[in-house]
């Protein structure tokens, strides 16, 4: 099985319209791990020892790999990644196995054959 691991850090707010936009370019679920915290370029500003930045989510998506690209890239567009400083980053990883599929493998299998 040929598949591809997104892993999308993004900011709270665009959670929804980032997963939105990746089922419809072809995920088929995905996870989130919600409050996590990360740094940048520079670091976020405190207040009285309190950190201002802004909630983030942890999303990974496996997805069939022959689709994937499309898939990242229309997660950096519904996400304003290019745009929006600090809105988000995503990339991906190649999975050499996995189990667990059961019911989202057919419609894995289906979009590697047609893509082949």
């Amino acid at each position: 099985m040929n598949l591809k691991l997104i892993i999308a850090l993004v900011s709270d707010e665009r959670t929804n319209a980032v997963i939105d936009a990746a089922r419809e370019a072809g995920a088929t679920g995905a996870t989130t791990v919600t409050s996590v915290r990360g740094e940048g370029l520079k670091p976020e500003k405190t207040f009285l020892g309190l950190d201002l930045s802004a909630q983030r989510d942890l999303l990974l998506f496996l997805v069939a790999a022959p689709r994937s690209r499309e898939i990242l890239e229309t997660i950096a567009a519904a996400g304003e990644f290019d745009s929006v400083h600090g809105a988000g980053i995503a990339f991906e990883i190649g999975i050499d196995d996995a189990v667990g599929l059961t019911t989202q493998l057919p419609t894995l299998l289906q979009e590697i054959e047609e893509e082949v």
